[in-house]
């Protein structure tokens, strides 16, 4: 198990744990790896329970994985239709770690959160362009 350093946000946000797991940086080797997976399940975790983009995102991938499989003709094109689906996904990860690294800095109202929040918001919306074109190009 890595060793987890937890800080509480001193913001007042309740009693739910709201720390942030730290790496321990002096790990090496495999330990590190592992320590990196442990760290990953809790990303995969939070972004679960804090955002239902995910969830929307993740639901659209159980449902067009076996479409792709059955519709694609060669492993290329299941691959990029599949591929394409998890494209989205990890933009949104992506996207949401701007977001919670936002909203940690500061609740208020800000013309550079907002643009950074745009901007995520903005990349989500291309990966998902980019996967209905993806879609259509191979399918009709």
């Amino acid at each position: 198990m890595p060793t987890l350093i937890r800080s509480q946000s001193n913001r007042g946000q309740g009693t739910e744990d709201r720390g942030q797991i730290l790496a321990n940086q002096n790990e090496k080797g495999v330990k590190r790896i592992i320590n990196a997976c442990f760290f990953s399940v809790a990303g995969f975790k939070a972004v679960w329970r804090h955002e239902e983009a995910f969830r929307q995102e993740v639901l659209l991938l159980v449902v067009s994985t076996p479409l792709a499989l059955w519709l694609g003709g060669t492993v290329i094109e299941k691959l990029l239709l599949v591929g394409s689906v998890v494209l989205v996904l990890l933009v949104e990860l992506l996207n949401s770690a701007v977001e919670a690294v936002v909203d940690r800095v500061g609740l208020e109202r800000h013309e550079l959160s907002g643009r950074a929040k745009d901007i995520g918001s903005a990349a989500v919306m291309l990966s998902l362009v980019w996967a209905a074109i993806t879609w259509a190009c191979i399918l009709l």
